[in-house]
């Protein structure tokens, strides 16, 4: 027997759900099963209330994962469950917990079962704190966030600001900063016709991708208006920006912009859930991502062009700037229209060629085995 194989659990979103959380965590399971270890994630059987969920739903329509063992058992509203499932999880005493945190709200659900899971004084935990201080915020979220952190040993950040905001809350426990692994669980990149064809996207077009779901913080609003300032000039009268990702919130202020920037004719919607499948069809026909966010910690979306090797313009908010570097990876714009109809003017003007190189040289340092190191030094 291996005495290096370790027992690990990770509790967070998997399949049946559905996005970004669940598509991290499964990746993190196949990294720790391709290291040698034995993992099993923990997922929810309710993760949200549906009045509390602004998508459409939770649920993924694909097939469950094979390779990936996943106990959909969290309730994260019923306090008797949270006691349950940490008990259980005490009596099974895995070497380690892997723990999501992402949002306030999941900080009295997650901190007891992390109090129960621990009085068998073995287990250790290792938080992955995607957030510290959400995007919106609410009234508890100080008190919420306070509760999570006693039961943790380790916490690994993907971006500064969250590291800075984390030291915030505690300032002695061991922490450590790792760069968000390349999701490379959605497939390879297709030639880009053909992913435009897939798509129904006519050829000949500079295409411009805004790819997630959509909430004020993202900004599309704002690449709304960089759209209409390039619609003024000839030399971009084939460009049309893709907007790929649900709303998660009213679209009705979306749809009333549209109409009176004049933009509608320059725009192709598919305002829906992106299914895992069809992820590579998105990327691949881009000329160029664009992250237009208020304010970011950092970004799914990121590794995700990374992996597709599509070039891009994001704003210089949170840690985003830290991972494209500017006139390299990508460009850097301020958080407002001219700035960034600037950056993918000047994106289009230098070419694909000048950025593929740093690309694909910088896309190295987004591995799997780093993040597992990285928990398993704590």
């Amino acid at each position: 027997m291996n005495e290096d194989r370790k027992n690990i659990v990770i509790i967070g979103p998997a399949h049946p759900l559905r996005g970004g959380l669940a598509s991290f965590d499964e990746r993190l399971s196949r990294a720790f099963t391709e290291a040698g270890h034995h993992s099993t994630i923990y997922s929810f059987s309710l993760q949200y209330p549906s009045f509390l969920f602004p998508g459409a739903t939770q649920y993924s329509s694909e097939p469950a994962p094979t390779d990936i063992r996943i106990v959909s058992v969290i309730n994260s509203v019923n306090p008797l469950n949270w006691i349950n499932v940490g008990k259980a999880l005490n009596n099974l005493a895995p070497d380690l917990i892997v723990v999501r945190y992402w949002l306030p709200f999941m900080a009295p659900c997650l901190g007891t079962i992390l109090r129960k899971a621990k009085k068998n004084r073995k287990t250790k935990v290792v938080c992955i704190a995607d957030n510290i201080i959400p995007h919106e915020k609410r009234l508890a979220d100080k008190a919420f966030t306070k509760y999570l952190i006693p039961p943790v040993d380790a916490f690994i950040t993907m971006s500064e600001k969250v590291l800075a905001d984390l030291r915030l809350f505690n300032s002695s426990k061991p922490a450590k900063l790792v760069t968000h692994p390349l999701y490379d669980n959605f497939g390879e990149r297709v030639g880009k016709e053909d992913a435009r064809k897939k798509l129904g996207i006519e050829p000949g077009l500079r295409i411009i991708l805004f790819f997630g779901f959509i909430r004020k913080y993202k900004g599309l609003d704002l690449l709304f208006h960089a759209l209409q300032i390039l619609k003024q000039r000839p030399e971009f009268n084939n460009l049309k920006l893709l907007v790929a990702g649900e709303y998660y919130e009213d679209e009705k202020p979306y749809q009333e912009l549209i109409q009176r920037l004049g933009i509608a004719d320059r725009l192709i919607l598919k305002t829906a859930f992106i299914p895992n499948g069809e992820v590579k069809y998105y990327l691949s026909a881009a000329d160029l991502v664009v992250q237009p966010y208020r304010n970011a910690t950092q970004s799914g979306v990121t590794p995700l062009a990374y992996h597709f090797e599509v070039p891009m313009v994001v704003t210089n908010v949170g840690g985003l700037p830290q991972l494209v570097p500017d006139e390299k990876v990508g460009l850097v714009a301020e958080p407002d229209p001219e700035s960034i109809a600037g950056k993918i003017e000047r994106y289009f003007a230098r070419g694909e060629t000048h950025f593929l190189p740093y690309l694909k040289e910088e896309k190295k340092k987004y591995s799997w085995q780093k993040l597992v190191d990285a928990i398993l030094s704590f």
